[in-house]
This record gives C-alpha cells, sequence and structure tokens, in this order.
C-alpha cells in the first residue's frame, strides 16, 4: 500500500529513510575491474581506488560526476590557484575532505524522503502528488518519451516500484539533462499556469567534455576549476534557499549563478517523489511529479570552463551542440584546437595543456532530441597528450577532411549508378532510387574505428612523417572499404547489360575521384 493512502500519523512512522551519503548509489568500477556501487561519502574517500563512474548511460554517468564536483565545491576542497591545480592533480592529493564534510552534515538534510525537505525535490507539490502523478517512468529520460507530458502517456502511469538508488540517480540527471517540453501537471489546478513549462536542462543542448583521468580521484581533480570566491549554494532542496525561489504564476526572468557549487546542483526540475517499501523491504518510488524547475541567466564564460565552440551560420562562436546526423568524432578537431588555440583565456583546455607528461582522455557526452522526444545518448572518448595538442588537432583536421571527400566521391558514384539504371525515372521516385546505390550510411559507421585508430597514432608518433603516414595508412583503410560498400550496393543490380554497366561506371567513378587531382594526397599514398 503506498504511505499516501496510510493516515497522516501512521504515513509519517512508516516513511522510509534514505540518505545517499549512507546507502549505495554510485555505481562504479574498482581498479582491479570489478563493478561496485559506493555511498556518496565513499565514492569520494575511495575516489582513488575507483576507476570511475559506471552509470546506466553516459548522462546519468555525468549527472552523478556534477554532484560529486559540487560536493568537493561546498567542502572548500578545490585549489585557489592554477598552481594548486597542478600540485593536486600531479601529488594525487585525496579528497577525505570532501567526504568529511559530506559524511558530517545533518541527516535530515540528506533524506530523500523528508516530508518538508527531500533532498533535490519540491514538497511545495505534495497537495498535488496523489492525483496528479505518474508512475516513475517519466522521472528517467529515456522512458518518458515525448516531453509533451500533456499527451496520453499511458506507460507513463505504471506503479512499478523504481528502487531509491536509480531514483535518486534519474533525478539529478533531470536536473542536468532534462529536455523542454510541457510537464504532466495542470498549473491551473495547482502551483500556477507555468508549472508544466519544462525548460531545457543546463547541458542538454550542449556537448560536456569531461577530462578523464586514471581513476575518479585523478577525474575530479582534473575537473575542479580553480578559485578562491565562494563556493555558492549547495542545492540541497527546493524549500531551503538563501533567496526565495522561482514562483509559477507568471514565467520569471532567470536567476544568476553564485558559484560552482550553486552551477552544479542547480535544481533544473521541480520534482517530488512518492515514497514506497518493496514486497523485500527496501525503499522505492512508486509515484512521481515533474513540472517546471529553476530558470538561469545566460552563463558566464568561468561557468562554461569546458565548452568547446563553433562558429555558427551568423558567424558567432557558440558550444558544440549534439547532432544526430554527424558523429562526435567528425567534431574532433574542433576539441583539439580548444587546446591547441591559447587565446581564450583560462579554462579546462588551458590548464589541461599545462600537464607536461600526462596522458589522459576527453570524453564528450550529448543528449539527442528531436523537438520534445530523446532520440539518444551520444559519447566518444579522444586521446590527448600535452605538448602533442597540435598534431591531434592537424590529424583530426586531415582525417575528418579526406573522410568527407570519401563520402562524396561514394555519392557521385551512386549518382552514376542511378543515371544508368534509370533512363526515364519519376522525379518523385530520384531520392530513394539514388538511396538504393548509396554507401555513405556503411562508410560514415566504418569510418568511427579507423579514426580513432588514426588518433592514438597520432599521439604516439614522434615526429611529423609519422602522422603523415598514419594519415596515408588511414586513407588506404577507408578507400578500400568505400570500394567494398559500393560493390555491396551495386549487387542488387539484374544480371543484364543495363546492370552490367550501371556497375562498370560506378565503380570505374569511384575509383576515378579516389585516385584523381582533387583528391587529398593521402588517398594517393602521398604527403610529402
Amino acid at each position: 500500500m503506498p504511505l499516501s493512502g496510510l493516515p497522516p500519523s501512521l504515513a509519517q512512522e512508516r516513511r522510509p529513510c534514505w540518505d545517499p551519503r549512507r546507502q549505495a548509489c554510485v555505481p562504479a568500477l574498482t581498479t582491479a575491474g570489478h563493478s561496485t556501487s559506493v555511498t556518496l561519502v565513499d565514492a569520494l574517500r575511495q575516489a582513488d581506488d575507483l576507476l570511475g563512474v559506471s552509470g546506466a548511460t553516459a548522462g546519468e554517468s555525468v549527472a552523478l560526476l556534477e554532484y560529486l564536483l559540487a560536493v568537493c565545491y561546498a567542502s572548500g576542497s578545490c585549489p585557489a590557484t592554477v598552481d594548486q591545480w597542478l600540485d593536486q592533480v600531479y601529488g594525487n592529493s585525496p579528497l577525505t575532505s570532501a567526504a568529511d564534510w559530506l559524511d558530517s552534515r545533518p541527516d535530515e538534510h540528506w533524506n530523500l524522503f523528508h516530508p518538508m525537505e527531500p533532498l533535490g525535490q519540491n514538497a511545495l507539490l505534495a497537495p498535488y502528488l496523489d492525483e496528479h502523478g505518474a508512475g516513475p517512468a517519466q522521472l528517467v529520460i529515456e522512458h518518458a518519451g515525448d516531453y509533451n507530458l500533456l499527451f496520453d502517456h499511458h506507460h507513463l502511469e505504471h506503479p512499478a516500484p523504481l528502487p531509491a538508488d536509480a531514483a535518486f540517480r534519474a533525478m539529478l540527471t533531470q536536473h542536468v539533462y532534462g529536455p523542454g517540453g510541457r510537464a504532466r501537471i495542470s498549473g491551473k489546478d495547482t502551483l500556477g499556469p507555468t508549472l508544466t513549462n519544462l525548460a531545457a536542462g543546463r547541458l542538454s543542448a550542449r556537448i560536456r567534455v569531461v577530462a578523464l583521468g586514471h581513476t575518479l580521484g585523478d577525474t575530479l581533480r582534473l575537473n575542479l576549476v580553480p578559485g578562491d570566491a565562494a563556493p555558492g549554494r549547495f542545492n540541497r532542496t527546493w524549500t531551503v534557499a538563501p533567496q526565495p525561489r522561482r514562483g509559477f504564476q507568471t514565467k520569471p526572468s532567470g536567476r544568476r549563478v553564485d558559484g560552482p557549487a550553486d552551477l552544479h546542483t542547480v535544481l533544473g526540475r521541480s520534482i517530488l517523489m512518492r515514497p514506497t517499501v518493496t514486497e523485500d523491504g527496501q525503499p522505492a518510488v512508486d509515484r512521481v511529479l515533474v513540472a517546471a524547475g529553476e530558470l538561469l541567466e545566460p552563463l558566464a564564460a568561468h561557468h562554461l570552463q569546458d565548452a568547446v565552440y563553433t562558429t555558427a551560420t551568423d558567424g558567432t562562436a557558440k558550444p558544440l551542440r549534439p547532432s544526430a546526423s554527424r558523429a562526435l568524432w567528425r567534431e574532433a578537431h574542433a576539441l583539439y584546437a580548444a587546446v591547441a588555440d591559447r587565446n581564450h583565456g583560462l579554462d579546462l583546455y588551458d590548464r589541461l595543456a599545462r600537464l607536461s607528461g600526462r596522458r589522459l582522455n576527453l570524453w564528450t557526452v550529448g543528449l539527442i532530441a528531436k523537438q520534445t522526444t530523446v532520440l539518444t545518448w551520444v559519447s566518444d572518448t579522444f586521446p590527448f597528450v600535452p605538448g602533442r595538442e597540435r598534431d591531434l588537432r592537424y590529424a583530426a583536421e586531415r582525417g575528418c577532411a579526406i573522410a568527407e571527400y570519401v563520402a562524396a566521391s561514394l555519392s557521385r558514384a551512386a549518382y552514376v549508378a542511378w543515371t544508368v539504371t534509370y533512363p526515364n525515372p519519376k522525379p518523385a521516385d530520384k531520392e530513394d532510387q539514388i538511396a538504393r546505390f548509396d554507401a555513405r550510411p556503411e562508410h560514415w559507421a566504418h569510418t568511427a574505428e579507423p579514426f580513432h585508430v588514426l588518433l592514438d597514432d597520432a599521439t604516439a608518433a614522434e615526429n611529423e612523417d609519422q602522422v603523415d603516414a598514419a594519415l596515408v595508412e588511414y586513407a588506404a583503410v577507408l578507400a578500400q572499404a568505400a570500394g567494398r560498400f559500393l560493390r555491396n550496393r551495386l549487387d542488387s543490380l539484374p544480371a543484364n547489360s543495363r546492370g552490367y554497366q550501371a556497375q562498370a561506371q560506378a565503380v570505374r567513378r569511384l575509383a576515378s575521384d579516389l585516385t584523381g587531382p582533387k583528391a587529398p594526397d593521402e588517398l594517393n599514398g602521398d604527403r610529402t
């Protein structure tokens, strides 16, 4: 029986307590390669014995890292200067002070199911939870589907309980990545008409870049931003804040972030979860309300330390966004350019460039949504060695250019096959007919692996000649695969004169393009 169905006194007595500082909620990998789950306190105390966070999705892992970073800021465990940051990174300074600070906080402040100050939630929604809430599936970004939640989503009504640890991680992910849309609750009947307006989360529309170290502790130290200013509020719950939070009668103006702890714990959603206990006595959630959260002013540059900027069509520089049509590896040159171009001030890439003798990985994560419907998480990892950023940028730029040229060549070959196969086509059929012979999807899917091999080779290269040799080898792999992909597409041609002619001309066109004067030099095996 849900707790909300009990008399108030009995419901309060039987309300479970769940504290992420004391309960295992951080999925991680140990340095021995085993999967484990630890508490927030132990994640910090044992950070150098864990390889990293391993959430169910890339976004969930980022949300957990953001929360751990917030604890580090709030506890004063971050460096004040870049020199201190270097000392902490090179010295593997333990994060025990952050763990001690977190462990010493009042227990009632860290109860996910506190009746008045629920961790990460908005208790003002309590009177409406039973009537307007839905099953816990709406809490999980990947399960909700279309974020126009006012639509009739039957699957959101399913009451199957969600374990408390999974609900906590899903809540953190909503605060950071929640897509824009409309909430399921009726604002007119509850707290106000703007309660339904779900703003996009802080990271939902851009690529987040995390510098990955050898351990979780190393990763946290690498990504802490030095500064001696106040850390700002730690947004523990909606009902406790230095200043009143937004209301829901009218759309408020965005508030200014007052420090890094505030930034990493912004309550991007108003959320309230109804606690229950499973048959085996474990705390869980069986009903959830998700509504509008905090709005922020545009963030200042020092709050976008990891952002990779690209030039928009209007000439302005904007943070790199995830794309459904363009894989992250095709933007690797922009990532390396962020480190190679040292004219953008003090940011993550400026600090990383100072780490001589270190190799690390840059992990990129984004959420792809089509309007209000979440499609997928995208993530990729790129090697980085300080001092080699220009070679890596060059390899990434040339590698992408070669891949683009091969793709264009496959498109032209498909067009040749189409003109021979369909001498009198209907205009409406042209696109589908050409797509029959277009091997670009296979090419793009295949190229990711050789591109990463190219970056590894460029990282290990001792001089520019070795980088050039790696590019020639990469180009040969792409050219060989392109010929194979085209022939596979042409296999569907009929075994007659027209089919043989279409096949021969398309293959000949591809070979001509890949070796012609307009082709990148690497495709001809020459880079002198």
